[in-house]
């Protein structure tokens, strides 16, 4: 039952050699790996004008003072990243740009910046694509946490398990919808605002303060609120392999394409924003507030909503193409588990895919999927790696000097500046709305990643052989097995145990924990008639505890034997037809098995006797 679902739901498994057609051409990559950037025309405008509006001062005017440097930067950042992909076709992005021109520590410290922006990538794509269904429909905003639970679990998780090519199914046309809807409506209000007989810009937008002290911090906050938009704009780089061949200069032209779109649609929604004068409300976005200024609360006006809900949502893929891919390349090199790095049916990194989920789903419970509380954590992990990537970068190209290396040498200093420049703003403009939260989290995930590697390096140490070294088991072979078969009555099931016990031990040691004196004595003398050649061990447990003495039992035992004893334990366990079946026994045998595992040459043998009933 449980295959057949997940077969509907995920699809059937793929083999090795068709990993070939899970690659992506420009056109879809573009949709897969760029929803998030473009999406965030939706939101990253509207947390400029949310600081500035709601200061208390008149700051609208500033608005621009916050705008234009996030352009200047996005083309900085669109030309080191560019680069980035042709450095590393391997992908990885920042992390392996500074894991081979700046260290262990740098590298580490990307990938766990670039860790935290993901998750955040997708709760802040989530709750703000509700927050977008609730401005059309404003009944449905109690029930915002589970709306966000569900679009995470039943949509986003399921369709990237399916794999790449099949997730690009889902997401291309809402992608394209809502480029073509932002154009349309920017086009739309541009001949509005050509053909009407309003100012250009909306005499109050235009209206400032003197420039101090307070009101630079409002705007430099302002621009750290506004630096969302770019978050995203690394995920190409990380998955350079996921596009056809030729892999890297596909993933260059993809970048600039994606960030020519950006721009547009930032300067579009912006001058619109200033000539309408839009103001924050609550529970309606300010872009829903520029449609229905437009196209009035018609057809189009739904129709954009709809599709700007669904990008917003889809946005949050961006992450679930780049994050799995990075940390199967962090575990391959022994800093995350394993398993992250190994691809599942679909080859897709379905381990990390649902690490990604599940880690989402803890922030937006622990937020209760608030916007404005995950915009304050964001960008500081994005603007940290872009950090790490272009210092990365200068060091690469300082040792490759190519053809024009001095002139990308320059770029990539010059980003490296800029956007280490911002990481400082972003720390002290948004300390205490929730910055502080990331500058513990990314340390502590740096911790465990050289945690997980110690653990690694120390395992292979140990089970390495060493130069010239026999297989022991020729020269030291195991001289006895103690077999301990734990029983509560005798029956079919101890029975099967026992006669396996006979066949691996050289004693077998059958114990009973008697709880009572006549239970005990009753088990000792059917014991005696049914298996006179072996002795049963009473251990009475006045407490009536039955994990501790058998527990005692076998420490004792290992004590006494010799080091190249071993021993065995047997746990006889009933095998239900039923999965509720299970509910109705206790799990002893599950509490015993896990506890013993962890004594030092233990064995421990699960036999299994299934029922029908």
């Amino acid at each position: 039952m449980f295959t057949r679902i997940k077969r509907l739901l995920i699809g059937r498994p793929l083999k090795n050699d068709e990993a070939f057609y899970q690659r992506l051409p420009k056109w879809k990559a573009l949709a897969i790996f760029s929803s998030d950037a473009l999406s965030s025309v939706s939101y990253g405008p509207e947390q400029i004008a949310v600081v500035l509006a709601l200061s208390g001062f008149i700051t609208y005017g500033y608005y621009l003072y916050s705008l234009i440097p996030i352009i200047v930067l996005l083309a900085i950042v669109t030309i080191s990243y560019a680069q980035v992909a042709r450095a590393n076709p391997g992908g990885g992005g920042s992390y392996s740009v500074a894991r081979e021109n700046l260290g262990e520590k740098p590298a580490l410290v990307a990938g766990a910046a670039l860790f935290t922006d993901y998750i955040l990538t997708v709760a802040v794509s989530i709750t703000t694509g509700t927050a977008a269904l609730i401005s059309a429909f404003p009944f449905i905003g109690e029930y915002k946490l589970f709306l966000d639970l569900a679009v995470l679990f039943c949509v986003l998780t399921i369709i990237n398990l399916r794999g790449v090519s099949e997730s690009a199914k889902f997401f291309v046309l809402p992608t394209y919808l809502f480029v073509g809807g932002i154009l349309a409506l920017i086009v739309m209000g541009v001949f509005q605002v050509l053909t009407g007989t309003d100012p250009v810009f909306a005499e109050a937008s235009m209206q400032k303060q003197p420039m101090d002290m307070m009101i630079f911090f409002l705007i430099l906050r302002a621009f750290a609120n506004g630096c969302s938009s770019m978050t995203g704009l690394e995920a190409i780089a990380n998955g350079v392999p996921m596009f056809k061949k030729p892999e890297y200069k596909n993933a260059i032209h993809t970048t600039y394409y994606m960030s020519g779109l950006l721009a547009i649609m930032l300067l579009g929604i912006s001058f619109l924003m200033l000539h309408y004068h839009i103001m924050p409300e609550y529970n309606v976005t300010m872009i829903s507030q520029i449609a229905e200024r437009i196209v009035g609360r018609g057809y189009f006006y739904y129709f954009f909503q709809l599709v700007t809900m669904l990008i917003l949502f889809l946005a949050a893929n961006t992450a679930y193409n780049g994050l799995p891919p990075l940390l199967s390349i962090i575990a391959k090199d022994g800093y995350l588990p394993r398993y992250l790095g190994q691809r599942g049916e679909r080859l897709s990194f379905s381990n990390g895919i649902l690490l990604l989920s599940l880690a989402t789903a803890l922030l937006l419970i622990i937020f209760d999927g608030d916007v404005e509380h995950l915009i304050s954590l964001y960008a500081i992990g994005v603007f940290l790696s872009f950090t790490i990537a272009q210092s990365g970068m200068v060091v690469h190209w300082l040792h490759n000097k190519s053809k024009c290396w001095q002139w990308r040498v320059f770029v990539n200093a010059l980003g490296a500046f800029i956007t280490g420049i911002i990481v400082l703003i972003i720390i002290v403009t948004k300390f205490f709305y929730g910055a502080w939260i990331i500058l513990i989290f990314i340390p502590v995930v740096v911790y465990c990643f050289k945690k997980i590697k110690t653990h690694y390096t120390g395992m292979g140490r140990e089970l390495a052989l060493k130069p010239g070294e026999k297989f022991s088991y020729i020269s030291s072979p195991i001289m006895k097995n103690y077999v301990i078969l734990p029983i509560s009555y005798p029956t079919r099931s101890v029975i099967e145990a026992m006669r396996y016990a006979r066949k691996i031990g050289d004693e077998v040691i059958a114990v009973h924990i008697a709880t009572d004196d006549k239970n005990a004595d009753y088990v000792k003398k059917v014991w005696h008639v049914q298996d006179p050649e072996i002795s049963i061990v009473t251990i009475q447990s006045p407490y009536r505890m039955v994990i501790q003495p058998l527990l005692d039992f076998v420490k004792k035992v290992a004590a006494s034997k010799r080091p190249e004893d071993y021993i065995t334990v047997l746990i006889p366990e009933i095998q239900t037809t039923k999965w509720w079946h299970k509910l109705l026994h206790n799990q002893t045998g599950l509490i015993l098995r896990t506890l013993l595992i962890f004594k030092e040459n233990v064995i421990v043998v699960t036999i299994p006797f299934r029922v029908k009933g």
